[in-house]
């Protein structure tokens, strides 16, 4: 599963619109996330525009560390 990344925690701060806009490192960490998921979602679109296969899904292992 892709994670997309900032710069640091993706969120912003303030009790209403006119104050989370203040919050100026807020802003600037949300325009980052959304130009970095707008970046994968364009390279993941041209992979499978050039036919670039997702990975195989394996099916779920489950282990049970409780030993009798």
């Amino acid at each position: 599963m892709p994670i997309i990344t900032s710069r640091y925690w993706n969120m912003v701060h303030g009790t209403n619109p006119d104050e989370v806009r203040q919050d100026f490192e807020g802003m600037q960490t949300m325009r980052i996330l959304g130009s970095n998921m707008a970046f994968f979602l364009k390279c993941k679109d041209l992979g499978e525009k050039a036919g670039i296969a997702r990975p195989a899904e394996e099916a779920a292992v489950y282990t049970n560390f409780i030993r009798g």
